[in-house]
């Protein structure tokens, strides 16, 4: 069956270099430079996880100790930033993680990889969809406008309003207009896109920026100490869970890793980049390096102004970041006016560069044969795959609008982590079996460094919870039917006399 067949390094980089006379059909524009690398980093990594993420972990997990789950999560991800930089130096093609493993472990790896991949842009596209629509409600009502929430809800979800009446959803309108809005916007153009995540990214880091610089001067110290409170446990449901300490604070750092996934999304856009042996790199390590420093700052902050115990028993995922400038004076109280109009433009920017990383994978394995052809068809004009930004619209629409909100869930950060322990193990085996391959970016200390960020990822996946598990065996098992059925047969590496 040959399912460990691997795609020739020079093949894939040849593809990713070929101009569009070479093919004679329309191909990806390079429009991207290093800064819109970096941006379109900050637009995925900057969003739910900075303004919700903060205080839940603070109060159920970690306390003041939030701040070095960050800090254990960023380092992760550093690990496996400088894995990813390499590669995308090496092999600078719109495939990502699954392109690399493609070349290093062969094609069901890749496939494996790729199908994970959905998870972490088409699942957290979704996820965030639906927060997106939350926070559009509230935006409505801080506008004074009503609407109705039986049309901001999926038929499965149910609200209880503060009369004790119970409105069961009809669709989630608002989340599915948000998906097809950025979709269409994908479709319009990569540089229309990059022009709108860049303003995006300025308003929320604006937001972000005030609120380190206004709360620094109110934090009061005692918030702080102990930095880790003592280790405690209680019995939910039979089972001891156990809190603070330091096992808080890696549990913490298993769940904030939700706010750093997404940072692989710029190698998807290798085949869009200008340069991008040189601005890979650049956008890659530099907005995981801006958002990590933004990440704990924020956190000291927030946790600074209001003590971890305020934040227990919020329902409101706006609440923690409310309670903590509450403890502004008067005068700069306006800034929580800011933060749900902060949040929707964060979560705009984090679901339209998910869409677009999602496409760009899907256009590499439909161009290996994986996939239909749909998916890698060109417009002539957009030079964007607006076939395959068309049909994501219709079925992350679909799904966020008729399907239950808590479906998606924790379903990206398992997929994201997988993503990156295989990225990791790859650039080992690139190393060895390829060690002349010209590298404009090498990560350093290997293997020590893909190691330890493959053993990071590995541990945090042990702290998810046992249904992402079993999500995650569900979701391949239907990838690889699909792979058996359908791609293996019809891959570009397969030899014609193979039945």
């Amino acid at each position: 069956m040959n399912l460990f067949r691997k795609k020739p390094i020079d093949a894939i980089v040849a593809r990713a270099c070929a101009t569009e006379a070479f093919y004679d059909t329309p191909t990806l524009k390079r429009t991207l430079g290093a800064w819109q690398l970096v941006t379109l980093g900050i637009g995925v990594v900057i969003g739910a996880g900075l303004f919700s993420l903060t205080g839940k972990v603070a109060a159920d997990n970690a306390g003041p100790g939030v701040v070095l789950s960050f800090i254990v999560s960023g380092i992760a991800c550093a690990f496996a930033g400088l894995c990813y930089a390499e590669f995308a130096s090496t092999v600078p093609v719109a495939g990502s993680a699954y392109s690399y493993s493609y070349a290093t472990m062969g094609e069901l790896i890749a496939w494996i990889i790729g199908w994970d991949l959905v998870m972490e842009y088409a699942i957290g596209a979704a996820t965030v969809a639906v927060s997106w629509s939350a926070y559009f409600v509230k935006f409505c009502k801080q506008m004074n406008l009503e609407l109705p929430i039986q049309f901001a809800l999926s038929p499965f979800d149910t609200e209880v309003l503060p009369n004790g009446e119970q409105i069961h959803g009809i669709a989630n309108l608002p989340a599915a207009a948000i998906v097809v809005l950025m979709s269409l916007l994908l479709i319009r153009g990569t540089r229309e896109s990059a022009l709108f995540n860049t303003v995006m990214v300025a308003l929320k880091v604006t937001i972000v920026l005030l609120v380190v610089a206004l709360g620094w001067a109110y934090m009061n110290p005692a918030n702080h100490s102990p930095m880790i409170p003592a280790r405690v446990s209680e019995v939910v449901k039979g089972v001891t869970i156990y809190h603070f300490g330091w096992q808080g604070v890696l549990t913490g750092a298993g769940l904030i890793f939700f706010a750093y996934i997404g940072f692989d999304a710029v190698s998807t856009a290798a085949q869009e980049a200008k340069n991008p042996q040189r601005d890979l790199p650049i956008g890659i390590l530099g907005s995981l390096f801006i958002c990590t420093i933004l990440y704990i700052l924020f956190s000291w902050v927030i946790t600074g102004l209001a003590h971890y115990t305020e934040f227990r028993g919020v329902v409101d995922k706006l609440a923690p970041v409310a309670t903590a400038l509450s403890h502004l004076p008067k005068q700069f109280h306006w800034l929580q006016q800011l933060i749900v109009p902060a949040i929707l433009a964060g979560f705009s920017s984090v679901i339209m560069v998910l869409l677009l990383g999602q496409s760009r994978v899907f256009i590499t394995m439909s161009q290996d044969g994986l996939l239909p052809k749909l998916f890698s068809d060109i417009h002539p004009v957009r030079h964007t795959p607006w076939k395959s930004n068309a049909l994501f619209a219709v079925l992350v629409g679909s799904a966020v609008a008729f399907l239950p909100g808590n479906l998606f869930g924790e379903m990206c950060s398992v997929g994201t982590l997988l993503a990156f322990v295989l990225v990791c193990i790859g650039v080992i085996v690139l190393r060895r079996t390829n060690p002349d391959l010209p590298r404009k970016f090498r990560c350093p200390w290997v293997p020590v460094v893909p190691l330890l960020g493959a053993l990071l990822c590995l541990g945090m996946m042990a702290f998810l919870p046992s249904d992402t598990w079993w999500r995650l065996f569900i979701w391949m098992s239907i990838g690889l039917v699909i792979y058996f059925a359908y791609s293996r047969k019809r891959s570009n590496l397969q030899p014609e006399k193979d039945p």
